[in-house]
């Protein structure tokens, strides 16, 4: 007797449209994290990955754990490298350990044609 009955009662006046507003601040957090953090990122990780597949013999490079070496002998194009990082001491490391390459090596110019002309 000192408990009343409770009726559930809708909500009298809201339309539809307010469900769009309520996760309109969702989608704003997430369009500025897109934008501030996460395109940031992949445009890092592309970069890093193109200076990786560019490394060749008597680039500079400091892996990861800091040290800094020249490349030697590229073993595999994919996985590893042959870095000396001291005279006579040379060590294996994996390609995806590169932090960076400090100084890149130019190309070897093209060899000459040798003429075919006779005199």
């Amino acid at each position: 007797m000192f408990i009343s009955t409770a009726y559930a009662q809708s909500a009298g006046g809201l339309g539809g449209g307010m469900d769009l507003v309520q996760f309109l601040p969702l989608v704003l957090i997430f369009v500025v994290f897109y934008f501030l953090l996460i395109r940031p990122q992949q445009k890092r990780v592309k970069e890093h990955k193109e200076m990786l597949s560019k490394v060749r013999r008597n680039d500079v490079v400091v892996t990861n754990g800091g040290i800094i070496g020249t490349v030697s002998k590229v073993i595999d194009d994919k996985d590893e490298l042959l870095v000396e990082i001291a005279e006579g001491v040379k060590v294996r490391v994996a390609r995806g350990m590169l932090n960076d390459v400090r100084a890149k090596t130019e190309p070897a110019p093209a060899a000459p044609a040798a003429s075919t002309e006779k005199k």
